[in-house]
C-alpha cells in the first residue's frame, strides 16, 4: 500500500468512526482505532486534513471540550428542527443569569451567586442545571458550613462547541449590549 492510500485509508477511519458516533471523540478514543500505535501529532494531522475535505459539505468537522465530532453547518439547522419538532428547551432569566456567573466565576458557592444576583437562587434552578449536566459540585469551600462550589462541565462546552471556558465570549461583550439595551 503506498503511502497516500494509506493516508486515505486512515482518514476513512476516522472519518467512519466520527460520523457514527453519538458523543464526541477525543484523541485517545481515536488512537484505540488503529492497532499500531499513533502520534498525537499525525492523528491531529490527519483530523486537519479531514477538516479540510469537509469544508464545501453540509457537514463539519469540530473540536470540542471532549473530544472531536462530525456536525451540521449552523445554516442548515433551520431545516434539521423540522424533522424533530421538539420544543426548544426555554431557559428563565434566572437559570441564564446563574450559569453565567457560574462559567465567569466558577467555582463559586451560592452565596456568590446571590450576592451577585442581588437575590435568593432558588433551588430549582440549580436542579435544572445539575439536571442538565451543565454545573456539577466540585467541593466545598473551607469556611464554616463548608457550602458547595459549582462549576461548568465538558458537557457544557460541548453543547455550546466551545474547547475551553477560554472559548466563553469576554464579559465586556455583555455590558456593551447592556448599555445599549437601556438607551
Amino acid at each position: 500500500m503506498s503511502e497516500v492510500s494509506n493516508i486515505h485509508e486512515l482518514k476513512n477511519v476516522l472519518e467512519a468512526a466520527l460520523l457514527t458516533s453519538s458523543e464526541p471523540l477525543s484523541l485517545d478514543d481515536l488512537t484505540r482505532l488503529f492497532a499500531e500505535r499513533m502520534e498525537r501529532t499525525t492523528l491531529r494531522m490527519l483530523l486537519d486534513e479531514l477538516k479540510q475535505d469537509w469544508d464545501t459539505r453540509t457537514m463539519e468537522l469540530v473540536q470540542v471540550a471532549t473530544g472531536y465530532r462530525f456536525q451540521a453547518r449552523a445554516e442548515y439547522s433551520v431545516f434539521l428542527a423540522r424533522l424533530n419538532p421538539e420544543k426548544q428547551s426555554k431557559y428563565s432569566r434566572a437559570v441564564m443569569e446563574t450559569l453565567a456567573i457560574i462559567a465567569y466565576r466558577q467555582p463559586v458557592t451560592r452565596g456568590d451567586i446571590e450576592e451577585i444576583r442581588g437575590v435568593a437562587v432558588n433551588p430549582n434552578v440549580m436542579r435544572q442545571l445539575l439536571e442538565r449536566d451543565w454545573v456539577d459540585i466540585v467541593g466545598q469551600r473551607e469556611v464554616p458550613g463548608r457550602p458547595s462550589l459549582y462549576a461548568t462541565t465538558k458537557h457544557f462546552l460541548d453543547d455550546l462547541n466551545l474547547r475551553s471556558l477560554a472559548d466563553l465570549p469576554p464579559m465586556e461583550v455583555f455590558s456593551k449590549q447592556e448599555a445599549q439595551l437601556d438607551l
